[in-house]
């Protein structure tokens, strides 16, 4: 089945991109999601029209996706956590974790996003968070024995 994309899609592509998804997939998530169009003769057409909405509307995304990752890139993150001898943590520390911290400094993750391990030792980490599929921001978390 061919789809027209009114969204960006993890896997599948960008807004106003023609794609070819299963049936099933389509009817049952990315329709009712709004997150695509059927690819008729009409909606082609109204496609062309639309273009250059979308085309606004993907800069506008992909503009506030660099503040972002700017926001991200400036912020340190420090998280005190009980760790044994050799600075084996207690546990450990999750994306969950780490989305809780971002918000608590006023940015709003989806930990999802944040590509990671769960962190296991004290020290210095630079990790991955994936806010649009162009653009990747590193957040520098330093983990530290609680005392």
């Amino acid at each position: 089945m061919q789809v027209i994309l009114k969204e960006n899609v993890e896997h599948l592509g960008h807004i106003g991109d023609i794609v070819k998804v299963a049936p099933g997939y389509a009817r049952n998530y990315l329709l009712p999601k709004g997150l695509v169009v059927e690819a008729t003769d009409r909606n082609a057409k109204a496609l062309e029209h639309t273009k250059k909405h979308l085309e606004y509307k993907k800069n506008k995304v992909l503009e506030s996706a660099r503040g972002l990752a700017a926001r991200i890139e400036a912020l340190a993150l420090s998280i005190s956590h009980q760790a044994g001898e050799e600075g084996k943590l207690f546990g450990a520390v999750t994306t969950k974790e780490l989305a809780e911290k971002l918000s608590e400094a006023g940015i709003e993750v989806d930990r999802k996003k944040i590509v990671s391990d769960p962190i296991k030792h004290t020290g210095e980490y630079a990790i991955p968070v994936k806010i649009h599929p162009e653009i990747t921001a590193t957040l520098k978390v330093s983990i530290v024995a609680a005392v």
